[in-house]
């Protein structure tokens, strides 16, 4: 069979339906994420099986220096990982990483503590971490890439916004996975062995992601790429390195993607952390409040991707990161109240972070061409991550130790938001324009 031949089937196949496409994006990305985000979540029983501490606080330091672990690792699973998809195909790739994050994740579920096989339970649970990390480092920009290519013009961020909205799901479901452990288990029983539920559930999640990416066709736009590329093309990272306008697209790329890492990050996974042991909330509080912050992301984010694909994606950015700045601050001061208060500073956040993130993605895909777009995008996006993202919640803890200032998350909330808007006013406007091939 000819190339041009399977490009025709491709294009008539059903799984090319970009409606197809998001959904099994979104299916995807649920559990890659809920395998990446569950340990967050779980903090505090993780530290108290791997780590030994006399003093609590040096514990979940430990167990969030292991939670920036996968960062380290994502930038350099990005670049293979985009690698492998720019030269062999997106959808491959998108089934390859789940396979990888879903034996790491029931693994870490498995793995004995401490007190059963001393040292080597941290270290093996750093490995499993790692393996987490580069998977995490190709999915989400495999998986919008994927989604980008086969959106209809000027719906782009529509289709591209439920890999988002499966990836927040996924903290969702992290979340009330944490909230009933607590509610139906004692103090005791979580910290023995409730908190391997989550982790196990990953294998029968992993089957359905897996089914579904398998049915998937490859982009159209990724095959006509590969058909013209000269052989120079078809080494992506140096291709990528080597022009300087895709140079300056992933340093916009990374600017960009500041506000995504403090929100995904410091205001969600960290928040049950943060609301329990620094504000003294208890965990079934802290579970309440990022679950509801969270369903409020989730209904308000297609908005944010409507609203980018008729205005543009420059002002709801700017705008988005503004809100974001503005309500920090306020948010954060309504936490420490508890109650309706607690909930009302979260979801406010969250709130305009929503409009952030249901266009973000879209802007990024679209600042790149089809032949080195998931390798230069994974490296913007993935480097500006593991250093804003992944040591944000150590870092909150150690400024928060240091300062004695629990508003230090808003803090970095307002000055990533302030960069990413900055980012964003150079930003050239492309909701009305095909993808750069």
């Amino acid at each position: 069979m000819t190339q041009a031949d399977h490009t025709v089937r491709h294009d008539h196949h059903a799984g090319s339906s970009p409606r197809r496409v998001a959904a099994g994006a979104a299916v995807g990305q649920f559990v890659e994420w809920y395998d990446y985000g569950i340990y967050g979540f779980l903090a505090v029983p993780i530290a108290a099986t791997f780590f030994a501490s006399q003093d609590p606080t040096t514990a979940l330091l430990s167990t969030f220096a292991v939670f920036a672990v996968p960062f380290v690792a994502r930038p350099f699973g990005g670049v293979l990982c985009g690698y492998l998809a720019d030269r062999f195909g997106r959808q491959k790739v998108l089934v390859g990483v789940l396979m990888l994050i879903s034996a790491a994740t029931v693994l870490i579920g498995l793995l004995p503590g401490l007190a059963t096989i001393g040292i080597a339970a941290p270290i093996l649970l750093v490995l499993f971490r790692l393996m987490q990390g580069v998977s995490a480092g190709g999915e989400i920009v495999s998986a919008m890439s994927f989604v980008a290519e086969h959106a209809p013009l000027g719906k782009r961020a529509f289709y591209m916004c439920w890999g988002q909205t499966g990836s927040f799901l996924a903290l969702l479901a992290g979340n009330l996975a944490g909230l009933g452990l607590t509610v139906a288990l004692s103090e005791e029983q979580l910290l023995a062995w409730g908190w391997r539920i989550p982790f196990l559930l990953a294998l029968p999640l992993a089957l359905i992601g897996i089914y579904l990416r398998r049915r998937l066709d490859e982009s159209p736009a990724f095959l006509a790429a590969l058909k013209a590329a000269s052989a120079e093309q078809r080494q992506p990272l140096r291709a990528s390195l080597a022009v300087p306008a895709v140079r300056r697209a992933i340093m916009r790329c990374g600017a960009l993607s500041l506000l995504n890492s403090s929100g995904y990050y410091a205001l969600l996974t960290y928040m049950p952390t943060y609301l329990k042991t620094e504000l003294g909330h208890s965990q079934g509080q802290a579970f309440a409040a990022t679950g509801t912050a969270v369903a409020v992301l989730l209904v308000l984010i297609p908005f944010g991707a409507v609203l980018a694909d008729r205005i543009g994606r420059r002002p709801v950015i700017i705008g988005a990161s503004l809100a974001v700045a503005l309500t920090a601050v306020p948010g954060f001061l309504l936490l420490r109240q508890g109650g309706l208060s607690m909930v009302l500073g979260l979801t406010m956040i969250a709130a305009a972070f929503a409009f952030y993130t249901g266009t973000i993605h879209a802007a990024l895909a679209e600042l790149f061409p089809t032949s080195v777009r998931v390798t230069a995008y994974s490296v913007g996006y993935n480097f500006s991550t593991a250093v804003f993202g992944g040591a944000a919640p150590f870092l909150m803890i150690y400024l928060i130790g240091l300062t004695g200032s629990s508003l230090i998350p808003a803090v970095y909330m307002v000055l990533t938001a302030l960069g990413t808007g900055i980012a964003a006013l150079s930003l050239g406007e492309t909701r009305a324009a095909e993808l750069p091939n």
